[in-house]
């Protein structure tokens, strides 16, 4: 009965195999498309953008958090809601009416879920493929399900973020981390405002619904695709998606680095010539100050011999400057 229950337990990890590496097929640290490479790990880290929109007397606040290069961990769990913390993006909806009700649930979008649901299934495109004028990557991750009122089951989601090249910008420009969003209500009399505290009437804000223009990462939408499933669209302006951002920095950096490896080893060389020669002008002859340095002789006679050269240095252009031939005896 062990071994059968051993090799049960055998099957079901092989099974799980397939849906363990595409998992884990995104590494945004290693991206290569058509013979170009791209590092997104820069942009790792949760971050979070919020949307909201006007819904009949209610608003619908949705704030995504989102982890490109890893899972979410603790961040999958806020107001109570729980996502998943092997997800990598997740969305919280929060709905607000005039009565300062609210209501909320949290779905993931992206991810793999640890009991054996969902996969990222990772798809790359390069945007000059669809666009000669567009730089970038289109990246689209699936792996989520979206709950929709009034059916049973949960309908499919993912997620597509067009990476776009622009070279003034790293992509964390205006980007929050982990912080909760401000929350808008709709007042009783059906205008939005307010902190949420009951003081819409003395402070009237106009609507936002989340969109910050100078932010590197935007909002597109998310809703019901053609295939039945609901996807999110993000744009993400970067340097790191530039085709030739790797090679253009790497062969810099690489001089860069055997110049100072040479000027250290350099040092390190001297160092240990310097102390080991002292060292044994200590033992040896019982040398003090001066004499304790290898050469000391030498380099105390360095600043003459600087001037002695500089002194032929100026001796010859002014030489040089003399007229030649022959002189009146």
């Amino acid at each position: 009965m062990r071994i059968l229950s051993a090799y049960s337990s055998l099957v079901s990890a092989t099974a799980l195999l397939p849906t363990l590496a595409s998992a884990v097929s995104f590494d945004c640290a290693n991206i290569k498309q058509d013979g170009y490479r791209y590092d997104l790990s820069p942009l790792g880290g949760v971050h979070e953008i919020f949307h909201a929109e006007k819904v009949d007397d209610s608003i619908v606040n949705t704030t995504y958090v989102l982890n490109v290069c890893n899972t979410l961990g603790n961040a999958a769990n806020r107001d109570g809601l729980k996502c998943g913390t092997t997800r990598n993006i997740c969305g919280f909806q929060h709905t607000y009416t005039g009565d300062d009700r609210e209501s909320g649930f949290a779905f993931p979008i992206v991810g793999f879920d640890h009991l054996g649901g969902g996969a990222k299934d990772a798809e790359i495109k390069r945007l000059k493929e669809d666009d000669s004028e567009k730089e970038g990557l289109r990246v689209k991750l699936s792996g989520g399900e979206y709950p929709v009122e009034g059916e049973k089951k949960k309908k499919d989601a993912s997620a597509v973020i067009e990476f776009l090249c622009d070279p003034g910008r790293s992509g964390l420009e205006g980007l929050v981390k982990e912080e909760e969003p401000k929350r808008l209500r709709v007042r009783e009399d059906g205008e939005e405002g307010g902190d949420g505290e009951g003081n819409g009437d003395e402070d009237k804000t106009p609507f936002n619904n989340g969109t910050v223009p100078d932010r590197s990462l935007q909002f597109k939408s998310f809703g019901k695709a053609d295939d039945d499933t609901y996807v999110l669209r993000l744009d993400w302006k970067t340097r790191y998606a530039c085709d030739n951002y790797i090679e253009d920095n790497s062969s810099s950096s690489n001089h860069w680095g055997f110049f100072t490896w040479l000027i250290v080893i350099f040092f390190l060389c001297a160092a240990a010539y310097i102390i080991f020669g002292s060292w044994l002008n200590y033992n040896r002859y019982g040398a003090r100050g001066w004499d304790l340095l290898p050469h000391g002789d030498t380099i105390r006679d360095v600043p003459y011999l600087f001037q002695d050269w500089l002194r032929r240095v100026v001796n010859t252009f002014q030489g040089s400057g003399s007229r030649g031939g022959y002189s009146a005896v």
